[in-house]
């Protein structure tokens, strides 16, 4: 077992070595020893202090972390049979061991003996924090029901687990699983240069003549976007929306209907056995937001505000359409490529205009930069690291002071086996370890186009807001000062505000100043001109109801899933789904449309009775920004005041009182209204 590799003491794995056979007998190994060390430090203390309970345990979850972490994280990014094989295995056993420690009646005896006692005072916040919110979940994880409920709650528990993994490698599998192959150039017609140039190379990769279409994004958008053939257009929208369903070019092959509702009937069964009415209010336990009602409340009044405007835009598209293309019948397969159509007509600007003003390698060193500005870190490489792949890119974040802070992988391009989307995850938290501290480490993982030929991967402003944000959460994970793992960087953050410093960094991508930072034509370095950035203002809010909408029926449909379900009628999916439309949506999809067979958020990433944060935390970073439009962009106070009130502060705090301590009062939603372009 020593050569393990998953089994190192080193903090960050050679990702060369781990196979799948390793990954079984090291979690084996990691949660039998956890289990005796856990009876060994109970057994040996009547009187329990953070240095002998808390220390030991946090220890122990991080050599468990330091195992899974990589082997979730390859799960996701180098996705192989043999290694899904494994990573399934494992669940249950994680499962039960976590269910296992959250009923500990001698591990909640022994918290409850330190929250009661003389030693909780002497705790400074951050470790009261932690003693809080592991009694917390002491009794969201049954702790306090009889021996069947308990075993109820673990078979509940390690089923939701084997479930979630099943639907993300149903979405995966329905997305590698359709391909489209084309050798006539006129079908391509109106597609840009790079993503022909993507579509050449897809097809040469895979020993194929003329291109092939993909069902990634890089691949699919374009097409939306920009096909001038129809029928391609509805072709690639149709297996796109029918992915992972009864639906479709694959009808049933990787059907999730039946495990949403299997999925939703867990997740009530285990609200009602924690005496919760429903999974919401489950949901919320661990949230800001007060209650169900207060949520519902608050999506449902931003949807009054900009279904009016959506409403204006949609008419205006499908005026637009009819006068200049005599299009009389706009669908959904149409709205993106009108929608540039009309962008350009009245704004002469198309994301395929942007596109080459930002090349990664000038957009990189930018976002390195802006956050130096802002926050006095510097950024530079690490040679040297093992990774999962030659595109990973490996850095270190020092402070203003030369002191490391952390390091992140940097994950970028979309390719085969790799799950869609966009994320950062911890590698390591920050903790003390031998009386030094650990740094931490994340993961920062992207799906943009990748480098074609000898040119450098070139992104759409979409994709740099996409960049920034991802890496706002990592600086929210990396800048911690805070030293005992649950509660550093993003663990114990509550989720609807989790987003607050992805979302705030995102608004660098519209400031002029920050944009000479970052934009340059990737051939001739010349920067982005006036009249370009002119247009990316005017244009910024083209179409911002319609957006807002559809955010909006997204967290309206995860929230009232949750909240409106009863094992006597089932999920009712796509009858809610269409429900929520004909409040929400402008445009209704066609009925075989399956978006949420494919809603990896909620039924596989963590977003559950949660989606709604983003549009919560959205209120909390548009706020935030605008003290930095009041003090200046790159006001070096402001920045230190939201780097040491925000980033430092991780989970140690209520996130409402981080917010209090920076912005001096609580949250407005005017900001967010202005910035959304939603009339206030």
């Amino acid at each position: 077992m020593m050569t393990n590799p998953l089994l190192t003491t080193a903090d960050l794995p050679n990702y060369a070595a781990i196979q799948p056979q390793h990954v079984e007998p090291a979690l084996n190994q990691v949660l039998a020893d956890n289990r005796a060390a856990i009876d060994q430090v109970l057994s040996a203390h009547t009187m329990y202090t953070w240095e002998n309970l808390l220390q030991p345990l946090e220890e122990l979850e991080d050599r468990l972390n330091k195992t899974w972490s990589p082997v979730s994280h390859l799960n996701s990014v180098q996705d192989s049979d043999a290694l899904r094989i494994a990573y399934n295995a494992c669940l249950p056993k994680l499962s039960a061991y976590y269910s296992e420690l959250g009923q500990h009646q001698g591990l909640y005896r022994a918290y409850q003996h330190i929250a009661d006692g003389p030693e909780y005072a002497k705790l400074d916040p951050a470790q009261r924090k932690v003693i809080d919110n592991a009694l917390r979940d002491f009794r969201l994880s049954g702790i306090a029901l009889p021996p069947e409920q308990q075993t109820r709650y673990q078979e509940i528990m390690q089923e939701l687990s084997q479930l979630n993994a099943k639907f993300s490698e149903n979405v995966l599998d329905a997305t590698q699983g359709w391909t489209r192959h084309l050798t006539d150039p006129a079908l391509l017609a109106g597609l840009p240069e790079s993503a022909l140039a993507l579509a050449r190379q897809t097809a040469q990769q895979r020993g194929l003549e003329g291109w092939l279409l993909t069902l990634e994004l890089p691949s699919y958008l374009p097409v939306l976007n920009y096909a001038d053939d129809r029928l391609l257009r509805k072709e690639l929208y149709d297996a796109y929306c029918t992915r992972a369903s009864e639906q479709g070019a694959n009808a049933g092959q990787w059907d999730n209907g039946p495990v949403m509702e299997q999925i939703l009937a867990l997740r009530y069964a285990l609200a009602q056995l924690l005496g919760f009415h429903d999974y919401t209010e489950y949901s919320l336990a661990t949230k800001m937001a007060e209650s169900p009602q207060k949520v519902l409340a608050f999506l449902n009044d931003l949807a009054d505000r900009a279904k009016p405007q959506a409403q204006r835009e949609l008419a205006e598209l499908g005026q637009f359409a009819r006068e200049q293309f005599g299009m009389n019948d706009l669908q959904a397969w149409d709205i993106g490529y009108y929608s540039e159509k009309l962008r350009q007509h009245r704004y002469q600007l198309s994301q395929e205009e942007l596109r080459p003003y930002f090349p990664m390698t000038r957009v990189l060193p930018g976002l390195f930069a802006v956050a130096e500005r802002l926050f006095g870190v510097t950024i530079h490489p690490l040679d040297g690291v093992e990774t999962w792949h030659p595109d990973v890119q490996v850095y270190a974040i020092v402070d203003a002071l030369d002191h490391p802070r952390g390091r992140f992988y940097l994950d970028l391009y979309a390719r085969s086996h790799k799950r869609g989307g966009a994320w950062m995850n911890g590698s390591l938290g920050r903790r003390f370890v031998n009386n030094t501290v650990r740094l931490p480490a994340a993961y920062l993982v992207c799906n943009f186009t990748p480098p074609v030929g000898h040119d450098p991967a070139l992104l759409t402003h979409n994709e740099v807001l996409t960049l920034f944000h991802e890496f706002g959460h990592g600086l929210h994970h990396l800048l911690t000062t805070v030293n005992y793992l649950p509660v550093a960087g993003i663990h114990g953050v509550e989720w609807d505000a989790v987003e607050l410093p992805s979302q705030f960094l995102e608004n660098w991508c519209w400031s002029q100043e920050a944009l000479t930072l970052l934009a340059g034509h990737y051939q001739t370095d010349e920067p982005l001109p006036e009249s370009l950035y002119q247009r990316m203002q005017a244009a910024r809010h083209f179409q911002a109801g319609m957006i807002m909408l559809r955010q909006l029926e997204f967290a309206l449909f995860d929230f009232r899933l949750h909240r409106e379900y009863r094992p006597t009628q089932g999920g009712k999916v796509q009858e809610l789904l269409d429900d929520v439309r004909r409040q929400v949506a402008v445009l209704i999809p066609p009925i075989y449309n399956r978006f949420a067979n494919a809603f990896t958020h909620i039924f596989s990433g963590g977003y559950a009775a949660g989606y709604y944060s983003y549009k919560w935390a959205e209120v909390l970073s548009a706020d935030a920004f605008s003290a930095f439009e009041e003090s200046g962009i790159f006001d070096a106070a402001t920045g230190t005041r939201f780097r040491e009130s925000i980033l430092q502060v991780g989970g140690s705090r209520p996130a409402l009182s981080n917010f209090i301590e920076f912005r001096g009062r609580e949250p407005r939603i005017e900001p967010l209204l202005r910035l959304s372009g939603i009339a206030v």
